[in-house]
Formats: structure tokens, sequence, C-alpha cells
């Protein structure tokens, strides 16, 4: 019986998609949620070093307090000045709910509005030894579907490490981590990869399966093909608390972690943070986890729709970045201030790079060669010959042949290839549509104008050189310095790198994103105001050389970046999943007391 509803769920499947048999046979795409994320170079080595077989909890691992990189000292996190729960500013108070896990009747049913506060630090010499502190076992829900759902996990870790010392974690992909997974949810992680690398079968996967019919014969299939599978392996650990981090570990983890409660005879909170930003698939919402975090108005719009959420579960809080990139953004205050410039300046000189010239750095090393390495030299190119003093930071990771190729790069002959193809800013700029439902802000497209009109009447060209020096980069670590240390970021769009560079107030332009989720987060820049969209590396040089000749565009935009990061995300959502955390625990323990009694 089994056997022939999975093939008859397949058949419907494979039926929705308007791909070629050949295509759904080499990619395995039908019956897979599109999932992703933004691949960072610190992802992928951590990936590499997990250990295959996990323990129930036994052990707490620590990660960099950095950037996320190689582990750290604990005393980067752990054993530091105690941090209180967040302000929640008004509470809303509802008819008492049941609980997540067990069906229960929690105490207490308020819930915090939908915009949580920073938190705040208590002095060094206030007590704070109460129930409130106790260490967590913290299960996350992940996959290496790109690297952001993992980076994301693990600042959360961090920040749960440092505001509960002695917390432990685990990460645990349901699809990969779980023996005898029915297919093809066994093969997401590989079909990820395949189609990631094909846009416009990823587009075609996406949008087809981004709607509630879908969704639900999904959770239905994957429930009744895997549910057993997945409770077992999630009853080997030990947690309070489940977090996921991954569009499609919500529904089933959801209902094994109620059948472990029922088991264990305790209540456990289930929560989900989206790590999409501008927007998202509708299998992140789950109307019955304990609360959801969200990073946008777009996403929670999408969240009402599409997802049914109930809006008091709803909390808006940004997108979880690394640590540093709150203390970065915290010590830079506004850059476009004296001492935000002297702070500037005070970091490009501890990384080795001239405080006098402008500074652009360059992401996306893991894209190989090609379009990064036309992009770099656009970049020489157009900057020097308007004039510019500028260095090129150019982040390679572990691309090697990327690295080598640059430090070794003849840069005349890139000037001369660059001359002779050298086009007026008027026809490549003018009036572009970008998107379909945002266009760069009015203020870009005056500077562009008003460049354009210089490139006519033939003053494009400076009558002295710029000096431009352009350093590459391997695995860098302190992600968060480089950025406070530029003026422009040339990326990819993915979601955690925009949120890091809004977080420090640092103007973007976006050259590639993907199809489906990534769509959004060009949205989120545009109508930001704090950066634009190409794919054309001359374009994209010509217009980053304009936004760094107009000094007074550059200070708009970094103020509308600031305006848009949240730079203390991570720990707002862990002060909350904390506090809630706690008094599921403390409820645990009176019905663990009480029954102790009877006996």
């Amino acid at each position: 019986m089994r056997a022939s509803l999975a093939a008859a769920a397949c058949c419907v499947l494979l039926a929705a998609l308007p791909l070629s048999l050949g295509d759904v046979f080499r990619a395995r795409v039908w019956g897979v949620i599109p999932i992703g994320g933004e691949i960072s170079s610190a992802v992928v080595e951590e990936h590499e070093n997990r250990n295959a077989a996990r323990s129930s909890c036994s052990t707490s691992r620590v990660i960099s307090s950095v950037s996320g990189g190689e582990a750290a000292s604990s005393a980067a996190f752990v054993g530091g000045t105690k941090v209180a729960p967040i302000s929640t500013g008004q509470t809303t108070n509802v008819a008492p709910k049941k609980g997540p896990a067990t069906g229960e009747l929690p105490v207490s049913a308020s819930l915090v509005p939908e915009k949580v506060g920073s938190a705040r630090q208590l002095p060094e010499n206030q007590s704070n030894s109460t129930q409130s502190d106790r260490p967590l076992k913290i299960l996350f829900l992940s996959s290496d579907t790109g690297g952001g759902h993992r980076a994301s996990a693990e600042a959360l870790a961090n920040q749960f490490q440092r505001l509960y010392p002695g917390s432990t974690y685990e990460l645990f992909d349901i699809w990969t981590d779980v023996d005898e997974v029915s297919w093809p949810y066994c093969t997401i992680k590989d079909t990820y990869v395949t189609l990631s690398s094909t846009p416009w079968k990823w587009r075609t996967l996406y949008h087809i399966s981004n709607n509630a019919a879908y969704a639900k014969f999904v959770d239905w299939h994957s429930d009744y093909m895997n549910e057993e599978l997945i409770r077992r392996k999630m009853d080997s650990y030990d947690f309070d608390v489940v977090v996921s981090v991954h569009p499609t570990m919500n529904y089933v983890p959801l209902q094994s972690t109620r059948a472990i409660a029922d088991k264990r005879g305790k209540e456990i909170p289930f929560f989900t943070v989206v790590t999409d930003f501008g927007s998202g698939h509708c299998t992140w919402f789950s109307a019955d986890v304990e609360r959801i975090y969200l990073a946008s108005d777009s996403i929670k719009k999408i969240a009402l729709k599409r997802g049914k959420m109930l809006e008091n579960k709803m909390v808006m809080t940004g997108l979880p970045i690394r640590r540093d990139f709150a203390l970065q953004a915290d010590a830079l205050g506004d850059r476009t201030s004296q001492e935000g410039k002297e702070y500037q300046a005070k970091i490009r000189e501890e990384l080795g790079i001239d405080k006098e010239k402008k500074m652009v750095l360059v992401m996306g090393g893991g894209e190989g060669v090609g379009s990064l390495s036309d992009i770099v030299n656009e970049l020489y190119a157009k900057l020097k010959l308007q004039g510019v003093n500028a260095t090129i930071c150019v982040v390679c990771g572990r691309n090697e042949r990327l690295k080598n190729d640059i430090e070794t790069r003849c840069w005349d002959t890139v000037i001369s290839q660059s001359l002779n193809s050298y086009e007026s800013l008027r026809s490549r700029f003018y009036n572009k549509m970008l998107s379909w439902h945002a266009h760069r802000s009015r203020r870009i497209q005056a500077a562009l104008d008003r460049a354009a009109a210089r490139a006519e009447k033939g003053k494009d060209v400076a009558a002295s050189p710029g000096c431009v020096d352009v350093v590459p980069l391997g695995f860098v670590k302190n992600m968060a310095e480089f950025m406070v240390a530029a003026d422009v970021l040339v990326s990819k769009a993915g979601p955690g790198t925009i949120a890091e560079a809004a977080a420090v107030g640092l103007p973007v332009m976006l050259t590639s994103h993907l199809p489906g989720q990534e769509a959004g987060n060009v949205d989120i820049v545009l109508t930001g105001g704090f950066g634009d969209f190409c794919e054309d590396p001359e374009t994209i040089a010509l217009e980053v050389a304009c936004w760094l000749r107009d000094d007074n565009l550059l200070d708009i935009m970094t103020k509308k970046a600031k305006a848009v990061g949240q730079p203390h995300a991570a720990e707002e959502i862990c002060t909350d999943i904390g506090t809630i955390t706690h008094q599921y625990m403390e409820r645990n323990c009176m019905k663990a007391n009480m029954a102790n009694r009877i006996h």
C-alpha cells in the first residue's frame, strides 16, 4: 500500500513540471522542494570538518565569534556580562493556548509584539543567577543547500552560548543525517547543486512549487514516508528546544517533536527562523510553530498570504548575522560622521589598506574565474580612466586559481582592452528597468544621468589617471572589518551578505541572484535606496565609479543602508527564544516534581 501511494505521489509531481523527461531523471527535480541560500567559504570549511556520527548533545560546539570561520576561544562568548530579557514594549495578552508539543496549557500566554526591541545589558555587579540563566540544549534543523542556513544557525548558536553560558547545540539535517529517507528527499542536496547551476530549471521548479496545494501535498507525502524515521533519529538527541532555519524542515519535524515530547512527558517548543530576506517559499510557514522570526515586511506579507500564519506568532527582527557585525556596527556608528570616518580609517590602517583611497570590496570567489574576473578587470580600468584613486579588495575564498590569476595579471593589457570597448553612460544607464517590483532610487538615477551628461561632453576620461591597487584575498575570517573599511560592496544577492552590509551601512552593487527567493533580495536593496543591480561587468564598473566620485550620494546610500540593517537580530531572537524556552523548562520541572510527590 505504501509503495503504491509513493508511486502515485511521484507521478503527480512529475506531471506538474513542464521540464523534459531527460531533465527530470538527470536532475531528479520532481518532488523536491526548492531550497537554497548563499554559499560562504566559512560554511564550506565547517561542513568539510563535520563529524559523520553525532552524539546526543554530549559536547558543546564552539564557533568563531569573529567571523564564523575557525574555532575561537570560548572566552569570546561564554562567561561575559549577562544579558537581561529583551524589552518588548507593549505586550498583548490572549486566551491560553495549547502547548506546542503536548497539548498542555501553558501557565503564561503573553505574546511578544511583532517587533522585538534591542537587548539591554545588566551591570556586571548585578546578580542575575536565576532560572532564566540556565544553559539550553538547542537542536537546529538545517541543511547545506547553500551556506546561508548554516551561517544563520551558527550565528544564533554563538548568541545562545554567550547569553546562556554552558549551552550546547547540534545541527541536524533530517534529509541527509537520517538513514533510509525515501527518494526524492534523500537527494535534496545534490538536486540543489544541479538546479542552482541551471537558473531556468530552478526558476521553473521554484514558482511551480510555491503554492499552498503543492506544499500541502509534499507535507503529507514526506510525513507519510519519513516521519517515523526522522522521529527515531531526533529522539537520540537531548534537547530543550528545536529551531528550524530551513524551509523544508518545519512540518514533519514539528510532528516528530510533538511525539517525542509526549513520550518524554514534557513540553518542547518549536521555532522557525526564516533565513530569506526579500522573498520566501511557502514551505517556510507552518501555523503550528511557537513563533516565527522574519527579516522584512515583504516576508511578513508572504507569510500572511501564502502561509496563513497568525499575525501574533510573527516577530519582526531582521536576519540573524554574526555577532562581530553587531560589535563593528556599534563601534562605527554613523560612518558619515567625523567619528565614523576616523573609525573607518583606523580599521583600514589595521588591515593595511590605504586610508586616503576609496575602497571597493568584491565578493563571489565561489562563482569561478569568469564573471568575477571580468568585473575586477572593468573596475580597475574604469576607476583608473576616470581618475578615481581606489583599492579593490577581491575576496577569492578558496578559489586559488582566481587569486593566482589576479596576482599575475598584466593590468596594462586590461586598460587597452577596456579602451577598445568603452561606451557612453547614457546608452547603458538611462531609464533601465531592473526589476518587476522595484526600480533604482531617484537619487542614484539622477547621479547616473549627471555622469551620462559628462560622458557626452567627453569628460568621462580624466586628465590624469587614478591610482588603483588590486588586492586578492584568500579566505577572509574578519569580514565585518573589511565591510567597515569598504566604501562599496560588489557581490551576488545572498540574503546574509546584504544583511551584513546593511548592518554597517555599506552601499551594495548586486551582480547576480538565484531566481526565486533571491529575487526579493534585489528588491530590498533597490527599494531601500542603498544599491543597484546589474549583471554586465562594464556597466557595474561604470556605475560604481559614478558612486565613488559622488561623496554626497554615498552618504545618502549609507544612511539608507543603516536604516535597513538589524545588526542585533541574532541576539534579539535568542533572547526571545531563551525566555520562552525557560518558561517551558520551569513548567516541565514543576510537573516532574508533582509527579514525584504523587508517587
